[in-house]
Parts: structure tokens; C-alpha cells; sequence
């Protein structure tokens, strides 16, 4: 099948003028059109209709999208694989504070010529990186499908690492004075988590949280910013939140804030990789490398129920591996 007419498709469909795609593609309106009646009938059904403002798919045409897509991403991380100066290794992360930016941090120090380019997508449903992974337009992204099953055949999804969680208080909390607390210890205790999106992974695993131990984790609010909640645990004696222990913030020296481990059990936010099923970026495979060594968190640890869902991928079974493991801290 002729990449340049699947390609010419595709954009076509996504800006719903020949024009527009000929224009961007570099060829004639004409010679596109002909790519696309060539495809057309190569697969023996119409793909466009035209309309006053342009073009629309059809219902083939609607079906067919999604794959064309996934064949012209492969072609072109085939190329990038092989051209010199090839596009960086694009990954998505949930902030540039968070433990995956961290850990991509520490895995650039190690391979200091890595060409690596760390994006944040902005998105709390994970559907928006499957999305971009799928696309070609990022190469990864630390997310996680809370329903494997619900990933498109082209995208895979591996372990990566599970976070453990510390509660973050302010000097004036009565578990301030505390070097390690046990999660019944939190029972009865405001949890702060604001911002936290109805439907999200974030959301599912802090409701599995706090129906396995009992706890109050108040999402009510939207989040202001770190700055706002380190104000917020400076001044309260009676709020606290939960923070992933390789998680950097940040406040004033007077706030006088204590980072204090939880344990026994070690409750962990699990974190994956999606990325592509075939043809993934030459530099993903260092990454997962990397992603191996890293410590587990102490043990006995909690996890939500889909962390012991096999996971869709090539790497499940080094994943699996890696967490049967003895722990570290």
C-alpha cells in the first residue's frame, strides 16, 4: 500500500480540505486527489464525501482513520530511527516536579548525550496520551489505564515504577513530631488532596485508599497551586496531604513543613509506560533499562487493585520480574 496516499489521507481528513493538505504536503491538489481516488480503490470503497465546506469521512472512511494513522506514525519513527538527527526522545510526564520528571532526570545524568525532551500534556484523563502515543506525537508517557483492556491495539502499556506515598504536615499537626506513620495512624485525620478530577486514575486510587484504611481524603476544591497548599499546611493544625516520596516541592523556610514516611503497609501509586506496540522510539528501550533499576519501596506494600492487572506488552514479564524483587527503601 502506497505511504504518500495514506499519508495524503490522513490529512486530508484531519484538516477536511485537499487543498489545505496538498498545500502542506507539498503537491498539487490535483496529485493528492489522485492519491486518495487510487487508495479508494485499491480498497474498493469511498473514504471522502464532499460538502459545501470541504470534505468528510465517510463511515469507512471513519474506520479506516485510526489505522492509517498507526501505519504513517510507524513509517516515520522507521525513518527517524535511521536519519541523522532524528527527533528527540519525546515523554510525557504529569509535571516537570513530579517522580516520573525526577526519574527521567536521574536517567539523562546517566547518559548525559541521551537526546531527550520531556513534554507535559496537561490532561487528567489518560485517553489524551493514549491518543498521542498512538499518533506518533509523543514517543511515551508515564500514565496509567486503570482497564488494560480498554488500550487500542497499537499501544502497549509496561510497569514502571511504584511511588511511595509520604504525609506532608505542617509543624502545629499532632503526627508532626512523628518519624514514620502507619496508614491506621492517618484514621480520623483530614487528608487534603484537592484538584483531583472525578473519574481519573488519581481518583480511583486514592478512593481505594481510603476504603481499605478508613481514611478521610478530602478532594473538595480545585488546586491552587503548590504554593497555595504549603501555605495552607504551614497555618493548619489539623490538615495534612499525601506527596510521592521522589516528588520535589519546594517552600519557605519558615513554613517548617516534616515529609514523613508512611509504612507498614507502604502505600505506592504504581506508575506505567504506555508507549507504541511496534516500532517505539530507538531510545525507549535505555529508558525501560533504567526503569529497572530503580528501588521498589519498603515493604509490605499497598497498591491498588489494577497494579496486579497483567498488563498488555512484550515487558511484563522483566515488570513482573522486577517486583517480585526483595524491596528496597
Amino acid at each position: 500500500m502506497d505511504t504518500e496516499a495514506l499519508r495524503s489521507f490522513v490529512r486530508a481528513a484531519e484538516l477536511g480540505r485537499f487543498h489545505h493538505a496538498a498545500d502542506e504536503l507539498g503537491v498539487t491538489q490535483q496529485a493528492l486527489s489522485k492519491r486518495i481516488a487510487a487508495l479508494e480503490r485499491e480498497l474498493a470503497v469511498r473514504l471522502f464525501t464532499r460538502t459545501a465546506r470541504g470534505v468528510e469521512l465517510t463511515l469507512d472512511g471513519q474506520a479506516f482513520l485510526p489505522h492509517a494513522r498507526g501505519v504513517v506514525a510507524g513509517v516515520e519513527r522507521a525513518v527517524t530511527a535511521v536519519r541523522p538527527g532524528s527527533r528527540a526522545l519525546r515523554i510525557d510526564v504529569l509535571g516537570l516536579r513530579s517522580a516520573q520528571a525526577v526519574v527521567l532526570h536521574d536517567y539523562w545524568r546517566s547518559r548525559p548525550g541521551t537526546d531527550l525532551d520531556v513534554v507535559t500534556l496537561r490532561a487528567d484523563d489518560p485517553r489524551v496520551a493514549v491518543a498521542a502515543v498512538e499518533a506518533g506525537d509523543i514517543d511515551a508517557s508515564f500514565r496509567s489505564v486503570t482497564d488494560p483492556a480498554t488500550l487500542p491495539p497499537g499501544v502497549r502499556m509496561i510497569h514502571a515504577f511504584s511511588s511511595p506515598l509520604e504525609l506532608l504536615v505542617g509543624p502545629g499537626h499532632p503526627l508532626a513530631a512523628a518519624r514514620r506513620v502507619t496508614p491506621p495512624q492517618l484514621r480520623g485525620h483530614r487528608i487534603w488532596m484537592p484538584g483531583i478530577a472525578p473519574g481519573s486514575e488519581w481518583a480511583e486510587f486514592y478512593d481505594q485508599l481510603a476504603t481499605a484504611f478508613d481514611l478521610r481524603v478530602d478532594a473538595a476544591g480545585p488546586h491552587f497551586g503548590d504554593e497555595v497548599l504549603m501555605d495552607t499546611l504551614a497555618d493548619s493544625a489539623d490538615v495534612a496531604t499525601l506527596v510521592g516520596a521522589r516528588d520535589r516541592y519546594v517552600w519557605p523556610a519558615g513554613h517548617d513543613l516534616r515529609r514523613i514516611p508512611v509504612v507498614r503497609p507502604t502505600p505506592a501509586y504504581p506508575l506505567s509506560l504506555i508507549l507504541p506496540g511496534a516500532n517505539p522510539h530507538p531510545g525507549i528501550r535505555g529508558l525501560i533499562t533504567h526503569l529497572t533499576t530503580l528501588p521498589r519501596p519498603p515493604e509490605p506494600v499497598w497498591l491498588p487493585s489494577w497494579a496486579t492487572t497483567p498488563q498488555r506488552g512484550t515487558d511484563g514479564d522483566a515488570a513482573h520480574a522486577r517486583r517480585s524483587r526483595p524491596g528496597r527503601g
